[in-house]
């Protein structure tokens, strides 16, 4: 049986989680086989002044968020961390450079989180309970991380994408909150699905935020929000408001269709959405939402029964 949900009746606006994955564009997964890791340092940072940018958007909106941040990104720029910090955001873990989880194991998955916990907290004066997977990379393959991530002291996670994909993806996964550790308050929030047609949809950001109509974005959330009563987790990457960032011509047709597509609109998109919604940090959504989650260990009561 699912657990009760917490009462959001009435007409306030529903508060939903906003995040940024802080990585630069040569780190993304659809560079992954065109730029080397070994290559990084040689190539100019633009994280700064992207995310520049998103703090002002926010402030402008009276916005909080959180920042899923790479321990490469916040050994590099640590007053950009502090910044971020200061101006009342919440600094998590996006992992040390961008290693997927299924591709690290657990040795090495134990080491990056950890790594990556005490540059950021060294950066930013906070103490990280929250993480991101590079690429929603925790799934099937994968369970074991969230008992680690536990035993490392992390409170949360936003790591699943409970839908089919080619890149990720873990459709059998409740599409709310939910705790993955039968003896644990650990929770996994995953990021934004809807319903249409009786399938699930992303509706959390990224690309598909960039490449489809804003008016798509405005009805999913609005469906998360009205009619299943719950917070909607949207992320985006400060890359993704860089018009200007290189061009790599030697990437595949699949790999630029998805990383450019929608630059030079996605910041006033962004614009028209932190002003419509309302939105908070992704630890006060999991404090929030902490009591409530059921139990899915994914080989449990099926998933749709505990996402209705």
């Amino acid at each position: 049986m699912a657990a009760s949900l917490p009462d959001q009746s009435g007409d306030a606006k529903i508060t939903n989680g906003l995040s940024v994955d802080v990585e630069d564009w040569f780190q993304v997964g659809a560079f992954e086989n065109v730029i080397d890791r070994s290559d990084w340092d040689g190539i100019a940072t633009r994280v700064e002044g992207n995310v520049a940018r998103i703090l002002d958007l926010f402030a402008e909106a009276g916005v909080s968020a959180t920042f899923f941040t790479l321990g490469w990104i916040a050994e590099r720029h640590p007053a950009l961390i502090r910044r971020i910090a200061e101006a009342g955001h919440e600094i998590a873990s996006h992992g040390y450079d961008h290693a997927r989880v299924f591709n690290l194991g657990h040795a090495k998955f134990a080491s990056d989180i950890r790594k990556a916990r005490i540059i950021l907290e060294d950066c930013s004066g906070q103490q990280v309970t929250g993480y991101r997977a590079p690429s929603f990379s925790i799934d099937r393959r994968t369970p074991w991380a969230f008992e680690e991530l536990a035993e490392q002291g992390y409170s949360y996670s936003s790591s699943v994408a409970p839908i089919a994909h080619d890149h990720y993806g873990w459709p059998e996964a409740p599409r709310f909150a939910f705790r993955p550790l039968a003896n644990s308050d650990f929770i996994e929030i995953p990021v934004t699905t809807a319903m249409l047609g009786g399938r699930r949809v992303a509706a959390g950001g990224g690309g598909f935020f960039r490449v489809l109509p804003y008016a798509f974005s405005r009805w999913a959330i609005a469906q998360v929000n009205e009619k299943d009563r719950r917070p909607a987790v949207f992320y985006f990457h400060p890359w993704e408001v860089d018009p200007g960032q290189p061009r790599m011509k030697h990437a595949p047709m699949r790999s630029k269709l998805r990383h450019y597509t929608g630059l030079d609109k996605m910041a006033g998109k962004l614009g028209d959405l932190v002003g419509e919604f309302a939105w908070g940090r992704m630890d006060n959504i999991a404090q929030q939402q902490s009591g409530h989650a059921p139990l899915w260990t994914g080989d449990t009561e099926p998933a749709e029964t505990l996402a209705a």
